[in-house]
């Protein structure tokens, strides 16, 4: 039979560790160039890690918001449709509130879970636990 302890530890070793430095939470801004007809996102992937997601998702996301089809090529977002860089950034920011940002405490430290096909934004600082459209 385990000791308490050992069972304690084995315990925090499953657990997920959250972020509880108090640097302030900014999304990079989104990075890119207008090449002919496209609009090629340069640092999508940074973006991408920064929130904790998968580049496809955040990807999707934005080639449905934007209305536009695209492609992710060695790290880059290339979107078929010239846009300014405020109108990616503002989509970006509608990312993170919808995608990343707890509802209840307001604070990034989220994964996205499914249960029984429904996808959910859980909260690993306060536990709540929000349903998400699915986009993918």
């Amino acid at each position: 039979m385990e000791s308490y302890e050992q069972l304690l530890n084995k315990a925090y070793e499953k657990v997920k560790v959250v972020n509880t430095n108090s640097e302030r939470f900014e999304i990079p801004k989104a990075i890119g160039q207008v090449a002919g007809k496209n609009t090629i996102l340069t640092n999508i992937e940074e973006i991408a890690n920064y929130l904790r997601r998968p580049i496809e998702h955040l990807a999707k996301f934005l080639q449905k918001e934007l209305a536009t089809s695209g492609k992710i090529d060695n790290g880059r977002l290339i979107l078929n449709t010239k846009l300014n860089s405020g109108k990616v950034n503002e989509k970006i920011a509608q990312y993170t509130k919808e995608f990343v940002l707890c509802n209840e405490c307001k604070k990034p430290d989220t994964e996205i879970v499914v249960e029984k096909g429904v996808k959910y934004k859980h909260c690993l600082a306060c536990g709540a636990k929000s349903p998400i459209r699915g986009i993918i």
